[in-house]
């Protein structure tokens, strides 16, 4: 089996499935797991896939996300292999996703397991968060700088947010709103701001940055593989989550 994975958190799950050895392209942004993906060969990033590169590796198929990757890409590569485009927003839609790639390849005993365990972690979590949800913070999450932008309630991010136990303060609206500015009357009931380690690579200078227009709201640098990397990354967030959720509360 020879297989195009388009989707960094996927490659990490067909690695977990132990699909490595059929995974004949990755693109650029797919990092996970360091070892295991160092040989695999690149087809450019999520937004710029190398349509003739992907062609001459001759797949049985391509796996592709409606969200990170380009409609007229994903179009274009379907005249010559088949495509399987995914739309993750949610848990409920990570584990039907799980389970078909599995359907697939053969590898459903392994994707139950990563399945249940994710469940069962993501259960234990609910104890472990009730103090933070019971704060009823709001939050806004951070993906890009120039212009800022955050995220709405159709994305994984927001599912996870949820997850977490705090209230995404653009869950009125859908996608990646763009925040004009952050003076207004609206953010003086914001307490906290996430940082995103991607697709903006956010570091510790900008906590100052954003600190000085939200003096009053606790800014927090976050890993953004466990708020948007579906797949078996999800097995270990709620560890995670626990861990951010006693962070959060101890300062609030």
């Amino acid at each position: 089996m020879r297989i195009v994975s388009l989707v960094p958190s996927i490659t990490l799950l067909l690695i977990d499935l132990g699909l490595e050895d059929s995974i004949v392209g990755r693109t650029k942004f797919c990092t996970l797991p360091i070892d295991n993906v160092r040989n695999i060969p690149t087809i450019g990033g999520t937004k710029n896939i190398d349509i003739d590169k992907i062609k001459a590796l001759e797949a049985d198929f391509i796996i592709a996300n409606k969200e990170e990757n380009v409609k007229e890409q994903i179009e274009a590569l379907k005249i010559y292999c088949k495509v399987i485009l995914f739309d993750v927003r949610n848990l409920d839609e990570n584990y039907k996703m799980i389970a078909k790639i599995a359907k697939l390849t053969n590898t459903n005993e392994k994707a139950q397991d990563i399945i249940k365990q994710t469940q069962a972690n993501f259960e234990k979590l609910q104890t472990h968060i009730a103090p933070l949800k019971a704060l009823q913070l709001n939050a806004v999450y951070m993906i890009w700088k120039k212009p800022y932008m955050t995220v709405g309630k159709d994305t994984f991010i927001h599912a996870m947010m949820e997850h977490l136990g705090v209230k995404n303060m653009f869950s009125h609206q859908t996608r990646y709103p763009i925040i004009q500015q952050f003076n207004t009357t609206y953010f003086e009931k914001c307490n906290l701001v996430f940082l995103s380690s991607e697709p903006y690579p956010f570091e510790e200078k900008h906590i100052r940055e954003f600190q000085t227009m939200l003096p009053n709201t606790k800014i927090i640098l976050v890993d953004g593989t466990y708020f948007s990397w579906y797949g078996s990354k999800m097995i270990d967030a709620p560890k995670y989550y626990q861990q951010l959720a006693e962070k959060i509360s101890a300062v609030s």
